[in-house]
């Protein structure tokens, strides 16, 4: 018998830049050679929220493209601190992670507010963070990706990182090192790229997470995996660890 998981994919027709939507693809890809069924439910605002939800993935946006989304997400919002408390695993991609943060308060001071899942806020500032990134971490080893964005975030005192940057100038706020954060098992981070196709064990942890919420452990062999399909998850692995050389080899 298949074992199901159900992925949400947040806003994907406004929240969608720098191919954020290969996270999606990614997860579904993965989830299917580990021998379980995904299920992706595409909520666009004014949607029906699915009955089953096991993991959220959100990506990044133009500032239109938040303002199209921001009435409907304040309606989910409730929801959306519920299922994160709960240990949802959710990646957030730039634009979502800064709304599930406290704030945004622009460079001529108006201010958006965040749903407050993660402990953090963001500025606007008048230069960008832009270019190919590595930042370090303990749980995910280096984790490659691709910054663009004008908001400096500042994590509260007692949230953890994603990882960390080398260099002044990126990451969260081109100031303390950090990039990303995460809350229980929520993920945010600035790491377009799409993120995922590079970054496997992030995917395996969001994964694994969801899995083992819903059915109490994570067992592809179990899940019906075959040698084929473990075959081509390690193809898949392989490219990964090449695109991340070629990708970590590349100046910013």
């Amino acid at each position: 018998m298949s074992q199901a998981i159900d992925i949400v994919s947040l806003y994907p027709k406004d929240m969608n830049i720098y191919g954020d939507s290969g996270n999606v693809l990614t997860i579904q890809r993965r989830l299917a050679l580990y021998g379980y069924e995904p299920h992706v439910h595409a909520y666009n605002q004014g949607d029906a929220w699915p009955e089953h939800v096991d993991m959220i993935l959100g990506g990044g946006g133009q500032d239109t493209g938040q303002k199209k989304i921001v009435d409907d997400f304040f309606k989910r919002a409730d929801l959306l601190r519920s299922l994160a408390a709960d240990g949802t695993p959710m990646l957030m991609i730039c634009g979502l992670y800064q709304l599930f943060g406290e704030y945004f308060e622009t460079v001529d001071g108006s201010r958006l507010d965040g749903i407050g899942v993660i402990g953090a806020y963001t500025v606007g500032q008048e230069v960008r963070m832009i270019g190919n990134l590595t930042e370090h971490s303990a749980d995910f080893g280096d984790i490659i990706g691709y910054e663009n964005h004008s908001g400096q975030t500042f994590l509260r005192e007692g949230v953890q990182p994603l990882g960390v940057v080398d260099a002044d100038g990126t990451g969260n706020n081109g100031e303390d090192h950090t990039e990303g954060a995460r809350v229980n098992n929520v993920i945010g981070t600035y790491m377009h790229g799409s993120l995922l196709p590079k970054n496997p064990a992030i995917a395996d942890f969001l994964i694994r997470t969801a899995v083992e919420r819903r059915y109490g452990s994570f067992d592809p062999v179990a899940a019906g995996q075959t040698q084929a399909q473990r075959s081509e998850l390690d193809r898949i692995n392989t490219i990964a660890d090449n695109a991340r050389r070629v990708a970590m080899s590349r100046p910013r």
